[in-house]
């Protein structure tokens, strides 16, 4: 495992950090065939590389407008998060990336843990352009992910979803 980063690390710091995540992580799924294994490794490699990460996981799509929690590590996620609620619901809705410095400006912000202050959810993507996930990441720091975290994240999950076309075993 790589040295968690600070909160508040300059985005160079974040990019690197990134990239040897990033390299981790392609080496421990070379060959893996596994969905689950694989968002399993994933979470796991990016939940200890940053200190400001207190929730992250996958919402995978499960039904028509509604996600069920996947591999995730920190406290316990929401169980099932309908399309038309909440950060993760937007995300999958608008297949967008929602970055929120501060949730509470985010009227339907649903709080799964009270603690939390700011929010990355990127959307999970097949071949086809559908959504079949989306990657969650919650911070007790309000504004704790930069620019550099969701291109980083953004690209990871591009992969994974090409890769791997679903979420759902």
């Amino acid at each position: 495992m790589l040295d968690p980063l600070p909160h508040g690390a300059d985005e160079d710091a974040r990019r690197a950090q990134h990239a040897e995540v990033a390299a981790r992580i392609a080496s421990l799924l070379d060959g893996e065939d596994d969905v689950v294994a694989a968002m399993s490794t994933v979470v796991c490699e990016l939940h200890h590389a940053f200190s400001a990460w207190h929730w992250t996981g996958f919402y995978r799509v499960i039904a028509p407008e509604l996600l069920a929690v996947g591999p995730y590590q920190g406290g316990h996620g929401c169980l099932r998060i309908p399309f038309s609620r909440g950060v993760c619901g937007a995300a999958a809705r608008t297949r967008q990336t929602q970055r929120l410095a501060d949730v509470s400006t985010f009227a339907d912000h649903i709080a799964c843990a009270t603690s939390t202050q700011s929010e990355l959810v990127v959307p999970v993507l097949d071949a086809q352009g559908a959504c079949i996930g989306v990657f969650d990441v919650d911070s007790d720091h309000l504004d704790a992910f930069s620019a550099a975290d969701q291109a980083a994240v953004e690209a990871l999950m591009a992969d994974l979803g090409t890769r791997y076309g679903t979420l759902c075993p």
